[in-house]
């Protein structure tokens, strides 16, 4: 099995076991786009506590990649995504939390 593979494969089953009704479709098209920085353990995740890192999730993928304005509602659905995927969650997969953004504010035909 390839790495991405293998990857896509632990996003997937984290996505059924905290009930992310994420696609596996939608789950590889992120990842794919993510490129190698899912194979490093640091950038495979999101730190939910880390305001820098939120900062980035905020202005490279939400403003950067989706193309949406900034506003208070970024911030807002970044904290709902965080809640979503568990407080004490400690592996908070990027490739995940990226989908459920992606999903949140329908933008899911940038990875068609």
């Amino acid at each position: 099995m390839s790495k991405l593979a293998e990857a896509i494969e632990t996003y997937v089953a984290q996505s059924n076991e905290l009930n992310l009704g994420l696609s596996e479709e939608l789950i590889t098209s992120v990842a794919k786009g993510l490129g190698p920085s899912i194979y490093n353990a640091d950038s495979s995740k999101v730190s939910g506590s880390d305001p820098d890192e939120l900062a980035r999730v905020k202005n490279n993928y939400l403003i950067g990649k989706l193309g949406l304005a900034d506003g208070p509602e970024l911030d807002v659905a970044i904290a709902e995504v965080m809640e979503q995927m568990g407080s004490s969650n400690r592996s908070k997969y990027r490739a995940n939390v990226y989908a459920l953004l992606c999903k949140k504010f329908g933008k899911e035909d940038i990875y068609a």
